[in-house]
């Protein structure tokens, strides 16, 4: 099989599932290889419309809201989207690119690939196999104008969404967001401890803000170190991602403190999880589901309104996270109940139930047959 993966980084989650796919199918010995659609156009093309992306959601979060509601209110209107509109754009150097090689399939972790194709498929071009990948835990805006062979959605309990947007019931695989092989590794608490140096009698409360380092994590880092870390038994990791500033800032604050530990953007990440006795992060599709797939007990804080505010509604109701919300003493407060370990049972129990720790090897299982069929 020849598989080619088209992702944009728009945020880390898309890139991240695309790789699992694309190591899983290279283990497997099939041929594959990922790119951002977006560089057929050069490279300037993509840092743009990803730089755009990630100023706005991190930079003005409420008006990414905005802009995601909009998105709501013109699915409802009769013909296509400006989204698709402007990415069909790009649909000659896709086919261009398309014409000078021999794929078997096209998966797609992220909606604007979904749409050059869909661009090009209607016009009567011919194109591989098309797999999308919905790597939140809802039927985002325009994914219903897409119209590919099938979609990979994260539950059987989105299914309604997915039909009640367009999308045909026959299309639909509730296979689940694909993670890498990492976090499924049969490694305990305190093998990774021991892997990471950390010590081993301590308690590990792990930060992130998502792959961007995004949120205002300095009150948060002085609200865990002020209420839960004057206990001795705990300390605080941070991820900083790609905020080489908040990194900087954190290590030169708390450099003589060992229970605050600064950490810049990690391939680690599966490790950390798997030694942490909580993990505090942005509701992000990718991020949650690494966590919920290593058993980790789950704090939410800061949504961006859209995806986000959605991917915390889903996990909260179905006991898989807390809302750490949006102010430091919601979420100390959440940092207390976590102790409770009837609640860390009922919530690991509750993500062993709804997401799949076996996604990327499912998804794979079904690449191979789609192909070995057609």
């Amino acid at each position: 099989m020849e598989a080619l993966i088209l992702s944009c980084g728009t945020g880390g989650g898309h890139n991240a599932a695309g790789k699992a796919i694309e190591e899983e199918l290279i283990l497997r010995g099939h041929k594959a290889v990922m790119i951002n659609p977006y560089n057929l156009a050069g490279d300037k093309l993509p840092k743009r419309v990803d730089g755009a992306y990630i100023k706005l959601a991190t930079d003005a979060p409420n008006a990414f809201g905005l802009m995601y509601s909009l998105g709501q209110a013109v699915r409802r209107l009769p013909g296509s989207s400006p989204i698709y509109w402007a990415n069909g754009l790009m649909a000659q150097r896709m086919e261009e690119y398309l014409s000078a090689h021999n794929y078997d399939v096209v998966i797609m972790p992220h909606l604007f690939p979904a749409e050059i194709l869909t661009f090009l498929k209607r016009r009567g071009k011919r194109v591989p196999k098309m797999v999308f990948i919905a790597t939140d835990y809802s039927c985002i805006p325009f994914t219903e104008e897409t119209d590919c062979d099938y979609y990979v959605i994260p539950s059987s309990l989105l299914k309604e969404d997915f039909i009640r947007r367009g999308i045909p019931e026959d299309k639909l695989l509730p296979l689940g967001i694909p993670v890498s092989r990492s976090f499924t590794e049969d490694l305990t608490k305190a093998q990774a401890k021991t892997l990471l140096s950390l010590k081993a009698d301590r308690n590990y409360i792990l930060l992130s803000g998502g792959s961007m380092g995004a949120g205002g994590m300095h009150q948060t880092v002085q609200s865990i170190k002020d209420e839960i870390i004057k206990d001795p038994s705990y300390a605080l990791i941070v991820i900083c991602g790609s905020n080489s500033r908040l990194y900087e800032q954190l290590s030169e604050k708390y450099a003589h403190d060992s229970q605050i530990i600064p950490i810049k953007r990690t391939s680690r990440m599966a490790w950390y999880l798997k030694a942490c006795s909580v993990f505090i992060t942005k509701p992000g599709g990718l991020s949650s589901t690494e966590a919920a797939v290593s058993g980790v007990p789950l704090i939410h804080v800061s949504p961006i309104p859209g995806c986000e505010s959605i991917n915390l509604k889903f996990f909260t109701q179905n006991n898989m996270s807390l809302d750490g919300g949006r102010q430091n003493e919601q979420l100390i407060k959440a940092l207390s109940e976590i102790k409770n370990e009837q609640l860390i049972n009922k919530m690991i129990n509750s993500q062993k139930q709804i997401i799949n720790g076996r996604s990327t090897q499912d998804i794979c299982d079904f690449l191979q047959t789609l192909i070995q069929n057609d």
